[in-house]
């Protein structure tokens, strides 16, 4: 007797089953990785590689002395304090 000329075979709820746990498993994986903040949906921006707090505090400097916010003594008087290593 050919099963599949009768009707459905007996395995038939096999294929469902198996694409509802690969979705499950896609999910799965994407809610894990976006709590551990890794892949493009974790919400975080591309960062370059993590520079020094004192390039970094330079850098901010540079920016406010550019704006105006700093006058021309007192960024110097600032970098002058980072660089010699004295808080």
């Amino acid at each position: 007797m050919n099963v599949l000329a009768v009707g459905h075979a007996p395995w038939w709820p096999i294929f469902p089953l198996f694409w509802v746990l690969v979705w499950a498993g896609v999910a799965t994986l994407v809610v894990r990785a976006r709590r551990r903040g890794l892949g493009p949906w974790s919400g975080r921006t591309v960062q370059t590689p993590q520079e020094s707090t004192t390039a970094a505090a330079e850098r901010i400097l540079a920016e406010r002395y550019a704006r105006g916010e700093l006058g021309a003594e007192e960024y110097f008087e600032r970098m002058s304090v980072l660089r010699s290593g004295a808080l």
